[in-house]
């Protein structure tokens, strides 16, 4: 029988050297791939955290721009220049930022150009603001942030509204300064936010001047940041004497627009004209007049105003007696070109009912022409006699009080004239502004902008 024969086995050498090799290709394929997957997704990290960047820019460029315009008050001008007062508005209050702006009226485009948030992030906004809808009652505000390359726009609309002036919320409110001197008491009637005064002193250094035994029980706001304060030991203001009365008084806050007087609404009340080389003065009874140029009447004795006192420029009109007004006083000056030669003087007695008071069969509409006492642009106007009550805002270039004169005031007392305003002697007024109307008679509403959260989008071009 014959033996098998047996082949010689095949030599395995070098096979684990092979898939050694093998693996080892296929984990520095692995880790080149994990590789350019890590470095993906940190550019993607990257590019998310730069558009997030970007869209936190928009919505703070948004925010800063929402803070300036909420504060803007609009004068009764041409719904078409709205967006030039904007930027009047926004020029001036910008001023010493690093923001700027930029008017074109052909395109009716307000631009403000890259402003940083923060150099190190390389993050920015820039904004446009336009009308929108086809219209001068809306804006749009468009708003693009950046963060390096990446950018994100997002826009909003704000609405024109017809609303009340704010300064009406003030007990006084000067653009001078103001100065009381003796025993001088503002009060309020209700409350003392009533007796709050707002001071905008943009011209003068020092914006309030409290002496003698002097007090304010509201609070104190003041426009000019760089004005001075004096307000001696004696004097207060909220309670608190001297210089702690500082803690109630604002400097530096945003200005008012003071509202636009609009005397000549009442031209068309006139039913008679006072005749100054035959019509006497003493102890009369006016009703619906009108005071011509330069006739610069005296009225002694008892005088009795009915309706209307409507007061042409230049002219100085003194009371020298008791004044009795059933109604309000219009004077048609300039309340940009004030004049010496307009002045309204009160030297007695001042008692003064609202025209809602007259019969509605004589005065007609007058009588719903309520909120208003003095209307005097151009005009200065000064006290010397106390009163009860005075129904109604007290608005001229210029306003003083003096001696005795003091009682309760339904409404404001507005003075426009950059000069000082004084009140001095044994002066005590009472402000009441409860139930006062948002826009007194004669005066031209304002239009703020109303912030519309439901049109903010993203993405815009």
């Amino acid at each position: 029988m014959k033996r098998a024969k047996t082949r010689p086995g095949w030599s395995r050498a070098g096979s684990a050297l092979v898939l050694s090799l093998i693996f080892l290709a296929m984990f520095a394929s692995l880790a080149a791939a994990m590789a350019t997957f890590s470095a993906a997704n940190v550019q993607i990290a990257n590019n998310q955290q730069q558009t997030g960047r970007a869209l936190s820019s928009a919505q703070s460029g948004l925010e800063i721009l929402r803070y300036y315009l909420g504060s803007i008050n609009i004068p009764a001008v041409a719904p078409s220049e709205r967006l030039n007062h904007i930027f009047n508005r926004l020029q001036t209050t910008l001023a010493g930022t690093n923001i700027t702006v930029s008017y074109n009226p052909t395109t009716e485009t307000l631009t403000i150009p890259s402003v940083t948030l923060d150099s190190t992030t390389q993050q920015n906004f820039a904004a446009t603001l336009t009308y929108g809808g086809g219209g001068f009652d809306t804006l749009h505000v468009a708003v693009a942030g950046s963060s390096r390359e990446a950018i994100k726009r997002v826009g909003v609309n704000y609405h024109f509204a017809t609303v009340g002036n704010p300064i009406f919320d003030w007990g006084i409110a000067t653009k001078g300064p103001l100065q009381t001197q003796g025993n001088v008491d503002i009060e309020g009637f209700n409350e003392a936010f009533e007796a709050s005064i707002y001071i905008e002193s943009l011209h003068s250094a020092l914006a309030l001047d409290m002496t003698g035994k002097s007090s304010i029980a509201g609070r104190v706001t003041i426009a000019n940041g760089a004005a001075n304060v004096a307000i001696s030991n004696s004097s207060s203001v909220h309670g608190a004497k001297g210089a702690a009365a500082m803690q109630y008084v604002t400097l530096g806050a945003v200005p008012h627009e003071f509202p636009v007087p609009s005397p000549s609404e009442f031209a068309g009340y006139i039913q008679s004209t006072f005749n100054p080389a035959s019509d006497p003065t003493s102890n009369v009874t006016l009703t619906n007049v009108e005071i011509p140029a330069n006739a610069n009447p005296s009225f002694s004795g008892n005088t009795v105003i009915r309706g209307i006192m409507y007061v042409r420029a230049p002219n100085t009109i003194r009371f020298t007696g008791n004044a009795t007004i059933q109604g309000l006083i219009v004077a048609e000056g300039d309340v940009a070109a004030p004049s010496a030669l307009n002045h309204l003087d009160f030297g007695g007695t001042v008692a003064s009912y609202d025209v809602s008071t007259l019969p509605p069969a004589e005065f007609g509409n007058l009588t719903q022409q309520t909120g208003t006492f003095i209307l005097a642009p151009g005009f200065s106007v000064c006290f010397r006699g106390n009163f009860s009550t005075l129904n109604g805002v007290i608005a001229a270039n210029g306003v003083q009080f003096q001696g005795n004169a003091g009682g309760t005031i339904n409404g404001s007392v507005i003075n426009y004239s950059n000069n000082r305003m004084e009140l001095a002697g044994n002066t005590d007024l009472v402000f009441n502004r409860s139930g006062r109307e948002r826009v007194p008679a004669g005066f031209q509403p304002s239009t703020t902008l109303y912030f519309q959260p439901e049109s903010y989008c993203e993405g815009i071009s």
